[in-house]
């Protein structure tokens, strides 16, 4: 049914390419000649091994790939390369649990940006990189960078980014899909040579700029310091970090197109853009208002602080320049807001997507339209985009799982002794791939650490879940799918 030697032909690049990234993480281990530099050298050369062996597997493939074999093999190379990202932090000992190791860097390969490690400034340079290394491969995914750097690796490419893309309407940058990646990609590079650029200018040493700002442009989260960006303490630093994050959320393809083609308009007048900063704007200003008139704040840091945490939860990057938790909780409500929205489709940034918030408006208006004149066929149209009825029902079902997920998952954490305030912020921020989550147990600021290990799988799993937009994984654990037909 499956075809199992494409998919470890597939299985084995991929394999090939983790141990490559691995081996510039090596390279960083040798320029601080710090102690990780027999773990990345283990790693790679098991990470080598298995893909040689995938490779073996999958010589005499056919290059042909369909649909089921498309959403197996993203969902399974996901969770395969998380799988040998444990090697570094495993060998090395610096995270000798295996639960916590899988946690990270899926946490990491997902853009999640939740961790388990208390102090990051205590691990060596090369493991720090590597965990920033990883949200920057999975900020636009890790099977998208694969069809950019090897377009010729199988014949139904398309198939494979249909179950990895993000959002429910597509925007093609270039008739051939390998040419589009490599565009967006370039996008993608040019914001983070500009955001390192940036962050050296504001007075970061190299190590921290190259860091931060694969986390920041991946909308990822992690830092060298568990401060974050506050650790600085540098205004202009955190208005970079603030402006880049903000750039990352919005959709790479909108951003190529207007930017290259000098159309500005046409980003200003794009639906999800507008649905994007008016959010952006209101929450920001609301929480400006609070901290202002609430926690006593000048008003240019509390302007700073609130875009700032805006910012980085609806881009879910989950960076923080202060401590959201000892703000009015009404905030929590507002950045509970951002967590479930996100940012653009199409942008590296998780959530459901501003553009299904700009559908459901659009559905709520037809509704009320519907209800004055029963007999009318009410088109709905995004940007020009006439939005099938088939599109809406998806929708719906979307959003309709999300949130059962969410209560489930609350639920089973709630009854495990999990506060209930945390549970619910912690499925959130899982399933919407952002990071921090609210509470007094575990707060904006802290590590997940002290989360039982049974929580800590059921995150893994959502942030799985989540980065992929659920249908893609969950559609591997109903019967139709083993089916033959």
């Amino acid at each position: 049914m499956l075809n199992l030697k494409t998919i470890s032909k597939i299985l084995g690049a991929l394999l090939g390419i983790e141990a490559l990234l691995m081996s510039l993480c090596l390279f960083v281990s040798l320029w601080y000649k710090d102690n990780d530099i027999a773990a990345f050298l283990w790693a790679i050369l098991i990470t080598v091994a298995a893909g040689s062996v995938f490779r073996l597997m999958g010589r005499h493939a056919d290059n042909t790939i369909g649909r089921r074999d498309a959403y197996f093999v993203v969902a399974v190379a996901w969770v395969i390369f998380s799988l040998f990202g444990t090697l570094p932090f495993l060998i090395s000992g610096d995270i000798p649990n295996f639960t916590n190791a899988f946690f990270e860097t899926m946490s990491g390969f997902t853009t999640t940006g939740a961790t388990i490690v208390d102090y990051p400034e205590h691990l060596p340079k090369g493991l720090l990189f590597w965990r920033s290394l990883t949200q920057w491969i999975g900020g636009l995914g890790i099977v998208f960078f694969t069809i950019a750097i090897l377009p010729s690796l199988v014949g139904g490419s398309l198939k494979v980014f249909a179950a990895e893309s993000t959002g429910p309407i597509k925007s093609k940058l270039h008739p051939r899909l390998s040419t589009g990646a490599k565009w967006i990609w370039i996008v993608y590079f040019v914001l983070t040579v500009a955001c390192i650029l940036s962050y050296k200018v504001c007075g970061m040493n190299w190590f921290d700029s190259f860091n931060y700002a694969m986390t920041s442009t991946a909308t990822g989260g992690f830092g060298t310091e568990s401060g974050s960006i506050a650790t600085f303490h540098s205004p202009s630093e955190e208005y970079v970090c603030t402006i880049f994050c903000f750039l990352s959320g919005v959709n790479f393809t909108l951003l190529y197109t207007s930017v290259a083609g000098f159309k500005f308009r046409q980003l200003f007048r794009n639906s999800e853009f507008k649905f994007y900063t008016t959010m952006i704007a209101a929450f920001t200003v609301f929480i400006m208002l609070e901290l202002i008139f609430q926690r006593n704040y000048e008003v240019e840091h509390a302007f700073r602080s609130s875009v700032f945490q805006v910012v980085s939860f609806i881009t879910t990057t989950g960076l923080y320049s202060d401590d959201a938790a000892k703000w009015p909780h009404v905030t929590w409500v507002v950045l509970a807001a951002c967590m479930f929205f996100g940012g653009s489709s199409g942008s590296t940034s998780g959530g459901i997507k501003s553009i299904r918030g700009v559908m459901l408006l659009k559905v709520v208006k037809n509704e009320f339209r519907q209800i004055l004149h029963p007999n009318a066929v009410l088109p709905m149209k995004i940007d020009g985009y006439n939005v099938q009825m088939s599109k809406r029902v998806t929708l719906l079902g979307f959003i309709g799982l999300y949130l059962f997920l969410t209560l489930i998952c609350a639920f089973t954490m709630i009854a495990a002794g999990i506060d209930s305030t945390n549970s619910m912020t912690i499925t959130l921020s899982c399933l919407g791939n952002v990071g921090p989550t609210l509470g007094l147990e575990i707060g904006p600021t802290m590590s997940w650490n002290e989360l039982p290990d049974f929580a800590k799988w059921i995150s893994s799993f959502l942030m799985l879940v989540g980065r992929l937009e659920l249908f893609s994984v969950l559609v591997l654990f109903t019967p139709s799918f083993w089916k033959e037909n």
